[in-house]
């Protein structure tokens, strides 16, 4: 599998449910970066990237999407449809999310500071690293 899911543990109770998050934990590293996407438009895809360092976990805290990872030899969909349900999106692999439903916010966090030099931004360039 091209990303690792991450199950947080659901806590709650009659009242409603809560997730802790906690860096080196529940997220396997230190998180410098929280980022949400929310509101995407109806047959709107986002992402179309890789990262050379960034590791990330992703998951939608409300509503649902699909996450595509490529490492330019295996494709693989993932559904973020569950706030206590994350995907781990290491360095190398190409990524997009699509099928945002209308209440989708997907919440990111991230192992580093916004880098614009560390995105490889086509795909050809991206095959052509050797993954």
């Amino acid at each position: 599998m091209l990303g690792q899911i991450i199950n947080f543990k659901r806590l709650g109770d009659e009242r409603g449910g809560l997730v802790a998050v906690e860096a080196e934990r529940s997220v396997p590293f230190e998180i410098q970066r929280v980022y949400y996407i929310f509101g995407t438009k109806e047959g709107v895809e986002r992402g179309f990237h890789a990262h050379k360092e960034l590791r990330q976990v992703a998951v939608a805290i409300s509503g649902s999407c699909e996450m595509i990872l490529d490492d330019a030899a295996l494709v693989e969909t993932v559904a973020l449809d569950a706030p206590d349900k994350g995907i781990l999106i290491e360095p190398g692999i190409w990524h997009y999310m699509r099928n945002f439903s209308a209440d989708c916010v997907l919440l990111v966090f991230a192992d580093a500071h916004y880098d614009e030099s560390d995105y490889i931004r086509s795909y050809e360039e991206f095959k052509g690293l050797g993954k």
